[in-house]
């Protein structure tokens, strides 16, 4: 795009932030990993605290106890992890790990999956609630709550990182990445404004004004209609991953078509939840 030859010097500098915030020898610790760390932190502490807060649940009160949480916190660690490895394997890079078994065990070397992680701590949460006794949507609702701050924090890592950035614009406030020539939109700071930010704001709203904790799997739903609906809008700003590019005439994207089956459940969730002494079926 010839035409931004003469805007670098009217683009934001990109910060000099190293990836590694620490490195002890060989051993290195990334503003991903921390991202990650801190995010599945203040979900497990958010958690808690909407499950003491009691005027936030009606007459029923909530079937779990701050201990489940407790509990849940490796349940939902490993589901994060595998689900968002293994997600990213077989919806974006197949060929590749196809043709390198032994790179699925890199992970240092990136590729994690919003999607895939979302499946894997979804089967974590149904597993940990049956064992316990009660309905998983009462555990989706809670952890729900708090999980975009996790998603924006992994956002601005990955624009530390400087990867999965948008497309080339002469917007006041692009960016140059590292290594390249011409300014482009800062879809990560985006997608960390919209399914971090504003979508916490949102739950909160429901949860804390409205009491849609009152009916059960209302939150759950809110929660992956709004992430599905801010995914798609900041597709149309993302350079999609370089092996898979567009799809379907040159406008599609991968993150797209997977946001679009959350979208339905996320609203069938919402139109069905009720406020009833008896919690929806699994």
């Amino acid at each position: 795009m010839s035409e931004y030859l003469a805007l670098p010097l009217a683009a934001l500098p990109f910060p000099e932030i190293d990836p590694i915030l620490i490195q002890i020898g060989p051993l290195a610790i990334h503003w991903y990993g921390v991202a990650y760390i801190v995010g599945i932190l203040f979900g497990w502490w958010y958690a808690k605290r909407l499950i003491v807060n009691t005027r936030l649940w009606g007459p029923a009160g909530s079937p779990m106890k701050p201990e489940d949480i407790d509990d849940f916190l490796v349940w939902a660690a490993l589901g994060i992890v595998l689900g968002g490895r293994v997600g990213y394997i077989l919806f974006y890079d197949f060929a590749r790990y196809l043709a390198n078994p032994l790179d699925i065990f890199k992970v240092w070397q990136g590729g994690m999956s919003f999607h895939g992680g979302f499946l894997g701590c979804t089967l974590a949460m149904i597993f940990f609630a049956r064992s316990r006794g009660f309905s998983p949507w009462s555990l989706f609702d809670v952890i729900a709550a708090g999980t975009p701050i996790a998603i924006g924090l992994v956002r601005i890592a990955n624009f530390v990182n400087s990867e999965l950035w948008g497309k080339e614009t002469d917007v006041p406030w692009a960016f140059i990445p590292r290594g390249e020539m011409f300014p482009r939109h800062p879809s990560q700071l985006y997608e960390a404004l919209l399914e971090g930010l504003v979508l916490f704001l949102v739950l909160r709203v429901l949860t804390h004004s409205f009491k849609k904790l009152e009916s059960t799997g209302f939150i759950a739903g809110a929660f992956v209609t709004g992430y599905a609906a801010a995914r798609i809008f900041s597709e149309f700003f993302r350079v999609p991953d370089a092996q898979l590019g567009y799809l379907a005439g040159g406008w599609l994207t991968m993150g797209m078509i997977l946001s679009v089956p959350m979208a339905l459940a996320g609203i069938w969730a919402m139109v069905t939840a009720r406020k009833s002494a008896e919690p929806k079926a699994a």
